[in-house]
């Protein structure tokens, strides 16, 4: 290639860094996005005609490469440590006592920005060059994810600058930002599949694609929040530090601020929840850091978090809607949940129409009516829940809300379980249930089968096309007859939205079919999660599969071998032990294996610190801070192990809201018990 032709496509390169620098970076684009296109596209025409010039670092290879066969697992040079969290103003003082007292009367600052609520990621560039992308994990080691961060726009493939590290450990958040986020949605609906429910998720989500492919057009972004290891090192203070990243072309929050005292930030807490609402991603808080470096050094970290650290957390969105009528919806396992239709109210940057009222005994607790003028916040910044009635907006008219005799779907029998809150619907051939199980199956948190979607499998249970989940596999040999299924959508117009049929099409199908492939390659803990298994969540099948590493091991194991798994316990391990040994479900992984499913995963290291180290946590009930996950998250990271139900093995029950049986267990056994304020508490984090 002539000298010239060299320098153009070096030219581009160097142009397209400096246009992503100015777009993600500085937040000031100065040319359109077609002329950017322009300049992409001109450089991927010379790449492809020189291949011999393709190098890691160029623009064009953001777009995915082939899929990778799962996850490696890669351990943090620097531990990923969790922030404390408070919750007022008085506990912001503490915070700042406990700093004075540490720096022995030294003068000191703060560095306050908006805590993102995404997927904590850490990035190491080697020489400029970004080498490895890794989850935060359990906080010692996390999921290989470079494949997929390569194709995200806002973060450099090569840093910039003529000072740049030998070595970079960047800290930071990956996430959605709302807009997009609401028109990948937009583009789902209208193609009739299923949109996600939520930006942290759905990110979640995407970060555990092996094919980066289907990552590369989701728009999602990154924001650098810390540094875990800088060779050598470049400033004395987090602001001065940040700078550098921000001139390396690494994208900071444009929010970060400083404050002289810890009154100034109290100051301004009402003006910085109002201004999250305004920001372009889901925020619940302040991270409010010392500044100095030396000083962190000085303060030191438990081993659980960092002392020089802290975490506000913004009170919950309320709103106020009248609850119209109680919707049943019936389960996976046939449970029948009590659903709260309401009048619409904006909550939270989304409109909300139903919220969750959990199960009957709540329901009585709460004392709602249909009628009721109730009080609705949005549990973990996710789910709608009624939290409480406004007594003195009841009408007189207001009608109690009566538990279902049979079952709403298939009217059959229903019973309450033994000891707990929950009713069911026992009859096994209940088309709701099938259909959740389905759903379920092949939701984005389990096998992930891309484009089945509920309006699908619904269409599919009706012709009889599915009638288990290994059914799902057999649609390849249907794929004509399914690209004729009429679907309705809706369509807006100037005189409103207006619903049509029109057909799934080949397009659709083909990339459903497609999902259906990609999904054989899922790792054991996730097949584990979908087979609708009684007690066996995310967190035992991950168990699991670590204890056992494959199908074939699993399924050898007697009811006493699966009682030698953390946090299996009598009644958990007879679950597993029935499904696995009855008719149906060796008839299932039998069906499975013969389509090639993937039957293995490899084990996982633990975090062996903590004040959580070895122990077995269950938790119970509704919790009022956080979601499960998000709770099962901190377990791990503070070194336990999080479990679904209780027996002799379990250390500690964590409780919320309506904990039901296992509570009750557990204090037959004598296991300790806290609420969920205790809890906190008791690891720091209230």
């Amino acid at each position: 290639m002539a000298k010239s032709g060299q320098q153009r496509v070096q030219h581009l390169r160097d142009e397209i860094r400096r246009h992503d620098h100015a777009y993600y970076v500085l937040g000031k684009p100065v040319i359109s996005d077609r002329e950017y296109d322009k300049l992409f596209d001109e450089l991927k025409v010379f790449e492809k005609e020189h291949p011999d010039l393709v190098t890691p670092d160029s623009p064009t290879q953001r777009v995915g490469g082939e899929p990778v066969a799962g996850f490696a697992h890669v351990t943090h040079a620097v531990p990923m440590l969790s922030i404390d969290n408070t919750y007022d103003a008085a506990q912001l003082r503490e915070f700042d006592s406990r700093i004075a007292k540490g720096l022995g009367g030294d003068d000191y600052q703060y560095v306050i920005e908006p805590k993102i609520d995404g997927v904590a990621v850490s990035m190491t560039y080697e020489m400029g060059l970004l080498r490895v992308a890794a989850t935060r994990g359990d906080g010692v080691s996390g999921d290989d994810i470079t494949h997929n961060a390569r194709t995200i726009r806002a973060i450099p493939l090569r840093l910039v600058g003529k000072d740049v590290p030998g070595l970079l450990d960047v800290r930071g958040e990956i996430y959605w930002p709302h807009e997009v986020f609401r028109e990948y949605n937009r583009k789902l609906e209208a193609a009739g599949e299923e949109p996600f429910a939520n930006p942290r998720n759905a990110t979640t989500g995407s970060l555990k694609q092996l094919d980066p492919r289907n990552v590369a057009d989701r728009g999602l972004s990154f924001v650098a929040h810390g540094v875990g290891r800088l060779e050598p090192t470049h400033a004395a203070a987090d602001s001065e530090l940040f700078e550098k990243l921000k001139k390396w072309g690494l994208p900071i929050s444009p929010h970060r601020a400083t404050a002289k005292s810890i009154e100034e930030i109290i100051e301004r807490l009402d003006e910085w929840d109002t201004r999250r609402k305004s920001l372009t991603y889901e925020t619940d808080g302040l991270v409010i850091k010392v500044d100095d470096l030396s000083q962190r050094d000085a303060l030191g970290a438990t081993s659980r978090y960092p002392r020089w650290c802290i975490a506000y957390k913004f009170a919950a969105e309320q709103a106020q809607s009248v609850l119209r009528k109680v919707d049943f919806q019936v389960g996976k396992l046939g449970t029948i949940t009590p659903r709260a239709v309401m009048d619409p109210v904006p909550l939270s940057g989304t409109i909300v129409r139903h919220a969750s009222l959990h199960n009957f005994d709540q329901v009585e607790r709460l004392g709602v009516k249909i009628g009721d003028t109730v009080v609705v916040e949005k549990a973990g910044e996710i789910i709608p829940q009624v939290v409480r009635v406004v007594l003195e907006k009841r009408p007189k008219n207001a009608q109690p809300i009566r538990r279902p005799t049979k079952c709403p779907e298939c009217e059959g029998d229903v019973e309450q379980d033994v000891g707990g809150v929950y009713i069911r619907c026992t009859n096994p051939s209940c088309p709701a249930q099938l259909k959740e199980r389905l759903i379920y199956f092949a939701g984005r948190d389990q096998m992930d089968v891309e484009g089945l979607g509920a309006v699908l499998v619904e269409k599919m249970t009706e012709k009889g096309w599915l009638r288990s989940v290994a059914d799902i596999y057999e649609l390849p040999k249907r794929s004509d007859e399914i690209a004729l299924i009429e679907i309705e959508q809706e369509r807006k117009t100037e005189d409103g939205v207006k619903k049509t049929l029109t057909q799934f099409g080949e397009k659709r199908t083909a990339k459903m079919l497609q999902g259906i492939e990609k999904s054989k390659r899922q790792p054991l803990s996730r097949l584990l999660a979908a087979l609708n298994i009684r007690y066996v969540g995310a967190a035992t099948a991950e168990l699991l599969a670590d204890h056992f590493g494959s199908m074939d091991e699993l399924m050898k194991a007697s009811e006493t071998e699966l009682e030698t798994v953390e946090g299996v316990g009598p009644e958990l391990a007879h679950s597993i032990h029935y499904f696995f040994q009855c008719e149906t479900g060796g008839k299932i992984i039998n069906r499975l294996k013969g389509y090639s499913l993937n039957m293995s995963q490899p084990r996982r290291r633990r975090a062996a610190a903590g004040p959580l180290a070895g122990k077995t946590v269950v938790v119970t009930g509704t919790l009022s801070s956080m979601g499960r996950k998000e709770i099962q998250d901190m377990i791990k990271e503070l070194g336990g192990n999080p479990t679904g139900s209780v027996s002799k093995k379990t250390d500690l029950v964590v409780f919320g809201d309506s904990p039901g049986s296992k509570l009750d267990k557990a204090r037959e056994l004598g296991i300790d018990a806290m609420d969920e304020a205790t809890f906190l508490k008791s690891i720091g984090k209230k």
